[in-house]
Order: C-alpha cells, then sequence, then structure tokens
C-alpha cells in the first residue's frame, strides 16, 4: 500500500513539474519593421525587443526582422492584422492608401498646426490622438490591430536634389519620392511624385529614375547612401515637419497577454521612444557635420516662398478631405483644438536660441547656405 502511494506521489510529482515547465515556457513573437537592417528606426525596434525581453525576464521574447525577411516594407500593417507577424514597426503614414486619415498619426504638413515632435506626441497620448488611431484602425478599417506611438521623430530636410530648389518653379515637373499626406503637398506643387519604401530610394536616384527624394533625417539618409547619388540636401520644410512612428500588434495575441505582460509593453515603448529621441539629437548632429566634411554635401534653406507655398497647398487639402470624410475632419479638429492652445503656450513661453547660438558658435557652426 505504502508502495503504491509512493508511486502515485511520484507520478504527481513529475506531473506537476511538466505542468510548470509548460507555465513558464517563453512566449515568442515574431516582429518584423518597415526598415532595412542599418536604418536608424530599425535600431529603434531592436531597443524596444531587448526592453521587452529584459523586463520580461525571458517571459515575452520579441524576435526582429528587418524589411523584406517576411513581408514586403508596405504589408507590415496587413501581416499583423493577419497574425502572420506578431507584431510591427512602421510609419502611419505607410497606410494612407487605406485611409487619408492614417497621415494624421504620422506626419502632417504644417506642423502640424506648427506643433513639433513633442507637441505632436503629447497630442497622440494625452490628446484624443491614440485613442483615435486605434479606432480607426478598428472599427472603420476592421483591422486586428493594436498600436503605440514608437517615438517622435525630428523634422525632416526637404529633400535631395541635383541641384538646389531656388522657388517654386523649380518644383514643377521632377520626378520625386515621397510618402503619406507629403505625397499630396507636393503633387499639388507641380511634382510627379513616386511612393517607395526606403530601401528602394536611392537605387532609384541612381538609376535617374527619381530626380530627387525625401526619407527622414542626417543618420538615416547617410546609411540608405544618398550622398553618393547626391551632394545637394535642402534643409527645413513643413512636409514633414513632426511625425511619429508606431508598434503595432496582433489585436487577439496582445488581448491574450496577462496584465503584467501588457504593463511591460506599455513601459517598454515608452522607454525605447525616449531612447531613439536622446539618440537621435547625439545621431543627427554628428552626421550632419560628418555629410558636410566628409561626403562633401552642400546644405541650402528652403527659400521660404516654397514653406509658404507648402502650408497653402496643405491648408487647401485638409479642407477638401475634411468636407470628403467626417472621420479626417473629426481627427484633424482634434488636432487642432490641442495645437492652438499647445503652440500658443510654447511660442509665447520658449525663448528662440538663435541669438544664443549665434552669440556662442557664430559663424563656426555649420550652417545651411541660401539657394
Amino acid at each position: 500500500m505504502k508502495k503504491a502511494f509512493a508511486l502515485v506521489l511520484g507520478f504527481v510529482f513529475i506531473l506537476s513539474l511538466g505542468t510548470l515547465a509548460s507555465a513558464q515556457q517563453p512566449i515568442v513573437w515574431k516582429m518584423q519593421s518597415t526598415w532595412t537592417a542599418a536604418d536608424n528606426h530599425q535600431v529603434s525596434a531592436n531597443t524596444f525587443a531587448e526592453k521587452v525581453n529584459t523586463m520580461s525576464g525571458g517571459r515575452l521574447k520579441i524576435e526582429v526582422s528587418a524589411a523584406g525577411a517576411i513581408v514586403p516594407a508596405f504589408e507590415v500593417l496587413d501581416a499583423v492584422h493577419k497574425g502572420i507577424l506578431d507584431a510591427g514597426h512602421g510609419w502611419p503614414g505607410y497606410w494612407f492608401g487605406k485611409h487619408p486619415a492614417c497621415t494624421l498619426f504620422s506626419s502632417v504638413a504644417g506642423g502640424p498646426f506648427g506643433m513639433d515632435n513633442m507637441d505632436f506626441m503629447a497630442w497622440m497620448y494625452l490628446g484624443d490622438g491614440l485613442k483615435m488611431y486605434n479606432e480607426l484602425l478598428q472599427n472603420d478599417l476592421k483591422m486586428n490591430v493594436v498600436v503605440f506611438p514608437a517615438s517622435g521623430e525630428t523634422a525632416e530636410p526637404q529633400g535631395w536634389f541635383k541641384k538646389p530648389i531656388a522657388d517654386i518653379k523649380t518644383f514643377k515637373g521632377l520626378k520625386f519620392r515621397a510618402a503619406g499626406a507629403a505625397s499630396e503637398v507636393f503633387k499639388n506643387l507641380g511634382m510627379s511624385v513616386v511612393i517607395l519604401p526606403g530601401g528602394e530610394i536611392v537605387p532609384a536616384l541612381d538609376r535617374g529614375l527619381l530626380d530627387g527624394a525625401e526619407f527622414n533625417n542626417a543618420t538615416s539618409d547617410r546609411i540608405l547612401g544618398f550622398p553618393d547619388v547626391s551632394k545637394v540636401c535642402m534643409l527645413q520644410s513643413y512636409h514633414q515637419s513632426a511625425e511619429t512612428f508606431e508598434i503595432s500588434f496582433n489585436k487577439t495575441k496582445f488581448d491574450a497577454l496577462p496584465a503584467k505582460m501588457k504593463a511591460i509593453i506599455d513601459n517598454a515603448v515608452e522607454a525605447a521612444s525616449s531612447d531613439l529621441s536622446w539618440k537621435a539629437i547625439d545621431r543627427y548632429s554628428k552626421d550632419y557635420v560628418e555629410l558636410q566634411v566628409k561626403d562633401k554635401v552642400k546644405f541650402y534653406k528652403t527659400p521660404d516662398t516654397v514653406l509658404q507655398a507648402q502650408l497653402k497647398v496643405w491648408n487647401a487639402i485638409l479642407e477638401k478631405k475634411s468636407a470628403e470624410n467626417p472621420l479626417f475632419k473629426e481627427i484633424a479638429a482634434s488636432q487642432r483644438a490641442f495645437a492652438e492652445r499647445v503652440v500658443k503656450w510654447d511660442q509665447d513661453t520658449n525663448i528662440s536660441r538663435r541669438m544664443s547660438v549665434n552669440h556662442f558658435f557664430g559663424s563656426q557652426a555649420p550652417a545651411p547656405k541660401k539657394a
């Protein structure tokens, strides 16, 4: 009898060990980005995964791959929706073709409404932005995803060209790469717009399929090889002067996570966003100098007449799309109301840094020339 009892206890013990081992098996998720492996934003995707892996003690493991590893760059969101990918790292402007309002969560010409990247992130987190974006994807587009803002991004250059842009007339007829709402802006300024993912831009410029292009920042542009095919870069533009990226998850799989795991993801998103913002300041400024010193790139300031034209065109696009689509109108109105309060406070409170820069660094600081 004692022997039989011992055998039963042993069997129960072995069974419990198996159950415990099964419970401790890590959750492994596949995540793909819309970026090339060397791109600056791929580093941010990797950072997010590392933080989740560390904070979860390895219980949730996110394996990251670059654009094209599993699906093409522009198919990442669909792949997350279908469960082909568990998560994705990308840019909402790439889904402009699904719904025009997607671009309002990525970058908007005119600021948006004068907001910088931190103002924009504040609208996403503390205004209506994040709630509206998830409702757009889940309710209007019927996508089985949940998204988080990945980071705020600094203002983009106007773009890379064969020669400086002196005025609006110089734009006419140029074959130009753009994406999101910027594509609409440049079309209305007379350009022939081509939409391409990051990894395809420089080869297209090199083969003469494009006359000019924009992508993102000094670091990403340098890594992609822009200075190998162009030595002219126009700085300052309203086409994407504030933007945010996104981390998306398959909603079914995300909802099934324990509350603690969801909290880890939430905190990892914010931590990775801050990490990219700080690194961007350091990286972009270094590469801005390197582009001039090593790559012999000439930087020019976009003429004010072009900037004014951008604002005028974007205002017309806003009115047209708001009249066509009530949801677009509602989201744009939310942004505008938030910006009116925040930007006025910002401009009234914070002092311009130009006087201080001129005082301490003068003409020694690299500065864009006038076209």
